[in-house]
């Protein structure tokens, strides 16, 4: 069962620089930095193998801003005309007391995986999925329903 929006990821051109901003201007505590390479699931689980990127997990409140730097591939920018109409956000995270029995309840209603839930970290479940415009969304499960385990 999905309990919550847990989070919501912004692909960045500089971690340090939005890493600054969001702490520094905004008020966010940085709570983790990670690297992920070629030797990490993240790829598959976000449907680019082989990719590199630096992550940071900033929170507030309750709810946790994911910052990824791709560092391969590296991202395009956001065009200048973009406007708040256009589609953007890299994925929309919702915490799931149950990601393994969420995913089989959802493939059978049609929904479209990058691949299976994996433990990301010790007891930390995660898969991603296309919802119906192909905006890319992520079950989570981490010990306690907690965005910090």
């Amino acid at each position: 069962m999905i309990t919550k929006l847990e989070h919501m990821a912004l692909s960045v051109s500089d971690l340090r620089q939005s890493i600054k901003f969001y702490t520094e201007v905004l008020g966010l505590e940085l709570v983790r930095e990670l690297d992920c390479g070629p030797e990490t699931s993240l790829g598959t689980v976000v449907g680019l193998p082989g990719c590199r990127a630096k992550i940071a997990h900033l929170m507030c409140g309750e709810t946790m801003l994911e910052l990824f730097e791709y560092t391969d591939p590296r991202g395009e920018p956001v065009p200048g005309e973009r406007r708040q109409a256009d589609h953007g956000f890299i994925h929309i995270g919702f915490q799931s007391n149950d990601v393994r029995g969420d995913y089989q309840r959802l493939v059978q209603q049609g929904v479209q995986f990058f691949s299976e839930p994996i433990e990301f970290r010790p007891a930390v479940w995660i898969v991603y999925f296309r919802g119906p415009d192909g905006e890319v969304g992520e079950l989570r499960e981490t010990p306690g329903g907690k965005t910090s385990s």
